[in-house]
């Protein structure tokens, strides 16, 4: 496939969070398929539960930088309110919407114990 454009991509914000799986806040991100939503990055970060052991994190600006709105989360998807275009989270946040090239920006998620490390890649 053709990946030229992919340089004007954005790839990365700074991000270092710390968060605990205990906290209340992030209650439903300890079940598969659970999610929730924290603060940094651009427009604030998701952090997936895929299957109970491997977690992602994407952050919720939107790819194409035309929207001031966060993306929203549903069904395994980013979607970016703007422009409709939606990214998956079990294919590391890549376009689903014809005609997007550029993916959803995905940091590393560490887990230890109940701690839970986003950072940059």
């Amino acid at each position: 496939s053709d990946t030229s454009n992919l340089a004007n991509c954005i790839r990365t914000f700074n991000v270092g969070i710390n968060a605990d799986l205990n906290n209340p806040s992030l209650i439903n991100a300890q079940t598969p398929g659970g999610f929730a939503a924290l603060s940094g990055g651009n427009k604030g970060v998701i952090l997936f539960n895929k299957n109970g052991t491997d977690f992602v994190a994407f952050d919720r600006f939107c790819p194409q930088a035309d929207c001031e709105a966060p993306m929203t989360f549903e069904n395994r998807l980013l979607k970016c309110t703007c422009d409709n275009s939606t990214y998956s989270v079990d294919f590391g946040g890549t376009p689903q919407t014809d005609g997007f090239l550029c993916p959803a920006i995905e940091y590393r998620v560490i887990k230890s114990g109940s701690t839970i490390r986003i950072t940059n890649f």
